[in-house]
């Protein structure tokens, strides 16, 4: 009779929940998260390759990229493991900019040696004491290995230029990395020692080459000014507002208006004329040479404008204007009554000027010197949106670098090996079970330069077994010479990636998998069922 009631007593889920557990759930997270580092591990290195990705909704909208986190943001995972991957790819996303690729890759092979650790009945407890132990070695093997010469100007610039090339080789910008490494470096110095990225404008205008990109100082805005206004100011007080100005339609805070006849018609519009025309009058006592606006401004105040000598500017879009006040160091306004307390922006110049077969409105001499825009020119919208993302990234780690964490250290696979012969002596002098678990963290740490090697066509096997037998001959500087398929002196190629990137790679991706293999259990909850 009480099993009748309560049921069978080993069923304590609601109805349609489930539960893996032990082994199981263990190997459900393990095989989730080597999932996603194989769909990005090829696109890894300078010769990596790209992925299509293709939305489902009706637009059918086609991106082409290789940059692991637009990959990652724009697939939909069941897998919960997954899911952490992707999220740690977001957070090396927003805290350094690149890295993302490497990251979920080196997080899927310490996962994928973890596994045949737990096929030998070794517990996740002792993996996790082994990998941190392993984690720490490293780290501090890459500390000793690192340069900073921020205290040599020339030296410092030309650890960003080569920063910015290391970075931009394995996106679609490298046919053109010289020219860009340039241009990203020359929009993060006039920052002066700020990552507001906020004031490196980039705006996308198709025909010519990627080659034609240039960095233009002050701020271009792909808009028009209105009809018959000045197409020129000099020493220019501007304001920037977030307000409507559509008097041609009727609105009268949303009601409806029911009139007997055309006159009374013919008064509401007047009337809503008449409003129009003290909202401009207002904005003109302000005394400003130039009106940009958020929304529209319809042809009726764009007439009163025109008539006072005011350059109107419209529909300028939200990020537009909120990164075009802060570089003209004004305040966004809804309402004109107050004058006093105003901050209004200044431009020692605005004209407009032209790229390729269209126009653009330039502010120059702002008062935020760090202001600068860079135009990007490409053969097909496509190529653009990718161009704009590599770029993102350059900018991102150059300006990290350049504020924050100076110091550089060897890339091309030298870091990485490095860092696993660190491991491994150490794993030597460990007794137990963990030094197992050491070694499998320098085999997952080696297989960086390995994931390189495939991805360019090379034998791995042959260049990893070079490369580990030269940096236990002491020769430390030994990585991958991908452009002629052998090993070499990374120093000598000059190929140089940021600590703070290399760090974060290794930090994030220990966590992770830590996080994952402390796991033990998967619950999946019923959804709440909908009442009729």
């Amino acid at each position: 009779m009480q099993a009748a009631l309560y049921g069978n007593p080993g069923d304590v889920l609601r109805s349609g929940a489930s539960e893996e557990k032990g082994e199981r759930a263990k190997m459900i997270n393990i095989m989730g998260a080597i999932a996603i580092a194989d769909l990005v591990k090829t696109t890894l290195g300078p010769k990596g390759m790209d992925k299509i990705l293709q939305s489902m909704d009706r637009s059918q909208t086609v991106r082409v990229t290789n940059d692991g986190a637009t990959i990652l943001k724009s697939i939909h995972m069941d897998n919960p493991a997954a899911k952490i991957l992707i999220d740690i790819s977001k957070t090396q996303d927003d805290e350094v900019g690149d890295g993302t690729t490497s990251v979920t890759v080196l997080a899927g092979e310490l996962l994928r040696n973890a596994e045949k650790l737990l096929d030998q009945s070794i517990h996740p407890q002792t993996i996790i004491d082994g990998y941190r132990l392993a984690c720490d070695a490293a780290m501090a093997a890459l500390i000793a290995h690192s340069q900073d010469h921020r205290d040599s100007p020339v030296q410092f610039r030309e650890d960003l230029l080569q920063i910015a090339k290391t970075t931009l080789s394995s996106k679609i910008l490298t046919i053109e990395r010289e020219h860009f490494a340039n241009l990203c470096v020359d929009a993060v110095t006039r920052l002066r020692g700020g990552t507001n990225l906020e004031m490196i404008n980039v705006i996308k205008k198709l025909g010519g080459t990627l080659r034609d990109s240039f960095l233009e100082p002050g701020f271009l805005l792909d808009k028009k000014i209105g009809v018959g206004q000045p197409t020129v100011l000099e020493n220019a007080k501007i304001l920037v507002a977030n307000t409507p100005m559509d008097t041609d339609k009727i609105k009268i805070f949303g009601a409806k208006v029911r009139v007997d006849g055309v006159g009374q018609l013919a008064e509401v519009e007047a009337s809503e004329k008449d409003k129009m025309k003290q909202k401009c009058l207002k904005i003109i006592k302000h005394g400003v040479g130039c009106f940009i606006n958020r929304q529209l401004i319809y042809n009726y105040p764009e007439e009163i404008f025109a008539q006072h000598g005011i350059m109107a500017i419209e529909h300028a879009d939200f990020e537009g204007v909120e990164r075009l006040a802060k570089a003209l160091g004004a305040d966004v306004l809804s309402t004109f009554d107050e004058t006093d307390r105003v901050a209004y922006g200044f431009a020692a110049r605005i004209d407009e000027v032209m790229i390729g077969e269209g126009t653009v409105i330039r502010f120059s001499g702002l008062r935020a010197g760090e202001a600068c825009t860079i135009v990007l020119r490409g053969t097909s919208q496509h190529l653009l949106d990718e161009a704009e993302r590599s770029l993102h990234d350059a900018l991102c780690v150059i300006s990290q670098t350049a504020a924050k964490e100076s110091r550089t250290v060897l890339g091309a696979g030298c870091s990485e090996m490095i860092m696993a012969q660190a491991v491994e002596e150490l794993a030597r002098k460990t007794p137990g079970k963990k030094a197992l678990a050491m070694q499998a963290f320098a085999n997952a740490v080696r297989m960086i330069p390995t994931i390189i090697a495939d991805n360019a066509g090379l034998d791995s096997n042959d260049l990893i077994t070079r490369m580990t037998a030269a940096h236990y001959n002491g020769m430390k500087t030994t990585g991958l010479d991908i452009n002629n398929g052998d090993v070499g002196d990374v120093a000598v190629m000059r190929i140089t990636e940021s600590f703070k990137v290399k760090s974060s790679v290794l930090a994030y991706a220990a966590e992770a998998a830590e996080m994952i293999l402390r796991v033990d259990d998967v619950l999946r909850a019923v959804p709440r069922q909908r009442t009729q």
